[in-house]
């Protein structure tokens, strides 16, 4: 049977986060004493709040980026990066001009990346993905000035960085924990990506990212998809590991799927997925994807494995999900958590929710708190002002 919450504070907010182990394995269990919790989440911005304005609003260029409904303040370090001084422009002003090939080499060559493709959308088709050198930030953008659209040709991934692949680089000696390079995306689409013959480092259709810091702003994600099978791979859109000092990694007025035909479909995570990370996402959107793997983590006897996370899936250790402003609605699974798959190994993350909706999503068992939140009976879930039915 639907229920309908709409709560009010409780008085405590998020745990701080230290950084998980990207290998852990995750599992569907419950149990365990109950958690306490402190700390600050999505809502409560110490450090001021910004606008942020979005380029990516025009319904007749499909979806908007974000959640059109969500309200709420967005933290400094949560805002747009300066491209005020690019270090790469791809384009001369054309359509032509930016090209594959030129966007690829902007991304090696890091700093700040903009584009001029012409006054029009554009879309740039990759045959390859596009990787980061950890050397050449500390700050890395990449900005598409609303115009611009990375298209993985239904075979590719878009976008890579993984601070502890040595053929990008290693630049300390704690791979896994360092504060750089620090990767910025914003006013950028991206479509028809897939990670499906990728080996190593599976998962994370459009985006792979590990180690340093993350940041989505003003973006959108349109028919991605990852492995259709597996316990521990996912994220059609995005997958994430070893944030520096477990910081969160912050979205904002971001749209995955946003209309029947457009979601990302993966194992697990038909929007996002990460092992022992934190998310903190405001004022964005999860719409129409889908989890199809079977079997959960661990693989039930005689299954493949996965099914789980529609829209999100979190797992690993000490780790915090922070949702404000953001809408999940109609994302499907096969197994657990139809909106978020929520497993903390250690029994020491949280949930918090506010002003936020999760509603008409299908599939799945196993929701001892709220429905279509799958999660440990003893995981400290905080809804203010939020509708889950």
């Amino acid at each position: 049977m639907s229920r309908r919450f709409v709560w009010v504070a409780l008085g405590f907010g998020l745990l701080g986060a230290s950084c998980g182990d990207s290998g852990g394995q995750g599992g569907d269990g419950e149990g365990g004493e109950p958690v306490g919790a402190s700390g600050s989440g999505a809502g409560q911005n110490e450090g001021g709040s910004v606008e942020v304005p979005n380029p990516l609003t025009n319904p007749a260029d499909g979806p908007p980026a974000g959640n059109p409904d969500g309200d709420c303040d967005i933290p400094a370090e949560a805002g747009l990066a300066d491209v005020s001084s690019p270090r790469t422009v791809v384009g001369t002003g054309t359509p032509e001009s930016c090209t594959a090939d030129a966007f690829i080499a902007a991304v090696a060559a890091g700093g700040v990346v903009t584009f001029d493709c012409g006054p029009e959308p554009v879309i740039i088709t990759l045959d390859r993905p596009a990787k980061v050198f950890n050397d050449t930030g500390p700050e890395i953008v990449i900005d598409g000035g609303g115009l611009v659209t990375l298209s993985g040709a239904g075979n590719n991934r878009i976008l890579y960085m993984n601070t502890c692949d040595q053929a990008q680089v290693w630049t300390t000696p704690n791979c896994n924990n360092q504060d750089h390079p620090r990767l910025t995306v914003q006013n950028l689409t991206f479509i028809d990506a897939s990670s499906k013959s990728e080996g190593e480092y599976d998962g994370g259709g459009a985006i792979w990212v590990r180690g340093g810091r993350f940041k989505l702003v003003n973006s959108r994600f349109f028919n991605n998809v990852c492995a259709d099978t597996g316990p521990d791979v996912g994220g059609a859109a995005v997958r994430v590991f070893d944030q520096y000092n477990g910081l969160p990694v912050y979205v904002v007025n971001t749209t995955f799927g946003g209309d029947e035909g457009l979601g990302g479909v993966c194992s697990n995570g038909g929007g996002i997925s990460s092992i022992g990370v934190s998310w903190t996402i405001i004022n964005s959107l999860f719409s129409h994807n889908r989890a199809i793997g079977n079997g959960g983590n661990p693989a039930q006897g005689g299954t493949p494995g996965g099914g789980s996370g529609g829209a999100i899936y979190n797992d690993g250790n000490t780790m915090t999900l922070s949702l404000c402003g953001v809408k999940i609605q109609h994302n499907e699974v096969n197994t657990h958590g139809s909106a978020i798959f929520f497993v903390s190994n250690d029994h020491s993350g949280d949930v918090r929710i506010e002003r936020s909706v999760i509603t008409e999503n299908v599939g799945g068992t196993w929701y001892p708190t709220y429905p279509q939140i799958s999660n440990h009976d003893d995981t400290p879930i905080e809804v203010i002002d939020s509708v889950i039915e």
